[in-house]
């Protein structure tokens, strides 16, 4: 897979994830411990400082000249110093599943206002394109996070079934909707890359 520095929408820069945006990026996890915190596992201390994020960004970017993840950071064209949302595509597998798992997140102050579905657009268009060659992107929400499932179904992302006490979040152990899309591009007898 050829590495990808960015990609431009009409609102926003997608910049693949790298150790020099690890303020920015332990900005946006220290704004939105509290919002997200419904929605996510619980997470390490180290995900809000800079030091912590300069060692995860360096292993996302390893990740991604691997083959193995994507990680894109959200900046608007003029406010390229605050991340406005993550997106990232881990678990990538390749042969006969060629699948990875979606996850994403939004400022909390930037929630509805369509960035999120501009972005998502874009990073699965790359994603089913001939640099990445997916054939299938799943993504999981839990039940009352109707936002982000009514997201995923405006994207096309088709429910798949429900997996129980699926992820730690909140207190507990939370039930999540499975959905996934396939890629519009890849027919039904298509062998994967070799």
């Amino acid at each position: 897979m050829t590495p990808l520095a960015s990609i431009t929408t009409p609102r926003l820069h997608l910049r693949a994830a790298e150790p020099p945006m690890a303020s920015a990026v332990a900005d946006f996890y220290r704004r939105n411990r509290e919002a997200h915190a419904r929605w996510s596992p619980p997470m390490p201390e180290g995900m809000f400082s800079v030091d912590g994020q300069a060692a995860r960004l360096a292993d996302s970017a390893t990740a991604a000249d691997a083959g193995a993840a994507i990680s894109w950071w959200l900046f608007a064209p003029d406010a390229p110093a605050i991340a406005l949302g993550q997106i990232h595509f881990s678990q990538i597998t390749r042969r006969a599943f060629c699948n990875a798992m979606l996850g994403y997140a939004i400022d909390a102050a930037h929630e509805g206002r369509g960035l999120m579905r501009e972005a998502l657009a874009a990073a699965l268009a790359d994603a089913f394109g001939p640099r990445v060659q997916l054939h299938r992107v799943q993504a999981n929400a839990r039940p009352e996070n109707t936002r982000s499932l009514a997201l995923l179904t405006r994207l096309g992302f088709e429910r798949e079934g429900l997996a129980r006490e699926y992820l730690f979040i909140d207190g507990a152990w939370r039930d999540h909707v499975m959905t996934a899309l396939r890629s519009p591009q890849w027919p039904a007898d298509r062998a994967p890359p070799a």
